[in-house]
């Protein structure tokens, strides 16, 4: 293997707490949820990332609930929180699980009202109905593919939404084309454009692990894996998940999601070993 210097590297290139949190979704919950802070200081030195910014990004991380900090045969650290948890278990069904849809689960509707005086309700509802994948067909009407409804329930009832949206399941009956319509909901060129990116950074990299790897290179395989994968997270929840029918013939979605499954059947193993070498003292 020739090691990548992660070619792409400024695209793949993410801020520490978000690192952080791949490191927390991959590596963490197998381990009761819980990283020393010198394991985590030793594993983001391998992404670059220098002690002050660890210990910066974590403390913001516990700012909004997603760690706390917990103590361990006498070694400090940060254990995930139960919103922690439940973050990281929504973006597993997104990220790893997610299947694209197909013309027969049909459209489901979100049709909302947030009184003016309540701002910031309005704010998050539109936030996570953009998360869960909605586009937008007018004002205060949002559209998503019909598989994700329950999901969707699920998530507005967890955030206390439901008293301002009304869920309705459609089929699109007139007038125009169904295809002609899904562009203006969502902006699937700057999708394609960020699918594109993707491809761009990660298939050199990939090409560099062609060959085996060899000794001392489970460091290499991690700082790559960790990288990919926090450049990845986020394009799921920025894709719909449309039918294959209703996207271009030439969709960049197709190749990236390919290209980060071999990434992830090349790397997941070697970058875990690394990291079970790291954390093997506790104690740090």
């Amino acid at each position: 293997m020739t090691t990548s210097g992660l070619t792409g590297g400024d695209w793949l290139a993410a801020q520490p707490r978000a690192l952080i949190v791949t490191i927390y979704g991959l590596y963490a919950r197998e381990a009761g949820g819980w990283l020393s802070i010198a394991a985590l200081i030793k594993l983001m030195a391998e992404l670059d990332i220098d002690e002050p910014a660890v210990r910066s990004a974590i403390s913001r991380l516990k700012q909004r609930g997603l760690v706390e900090p917990r103590r361990e045969l006498g070694a400090a650290g940060y254990g995930l929180s139960d919103r922690g948890y439940a973050i990281l278990a929504e973006g597993d069904r997104r990220i790893f699980e997610r299947a694209r849809a197909s013309a027969a689960d049909g459209w489901l509707l979100a049709v909302f009202s947030v009184p003016e005086q309540q701002r910031a309700r309005r704010h998050l509802l539109r936030s996570r109905l953009s998360w869960l994948g909605f586009g937008t067909v007018a004002a205060g009407v949002w559209i998503a593919p019909g598989q994700i409804a329950d999901e969707v329930r699920e998530v507005l009832a967890a955030d206390g939404l439901t008293p301002y949206v009304n869920l309705f399941a459609a089929g699109y009956l007139a007038f125009g084309d169904i295809r002609d319509r899904v562009t203006p909901w969502w902006d699937l060129s700057r999708l394609a454009q960020l699918y594109q990116a993707f491809i761009d950074a990660v298939g050199p990299l990939l090409a560099g692990w062609d060959a085996p790897a060899g000794a001392g290179e489970d460091a290499q395989a991690f700082s790559d894996y960790v990288r990919v994968l926090t450049a990845w997270r986020r394009l799921p929840f920025l894709d719909p998940g449309l039918p294959p029918e209703l996207l271009p013939s030439d969709w960049h979605g197709s190749r990236a999601a390919e290209l980060f499954s071999e990434v992830r059947s090349r790397l997941e193993g070697p970058a875990k070993a690394h990291v079970s070498e790291v954390t093997a003292g506790r104690q740090g």
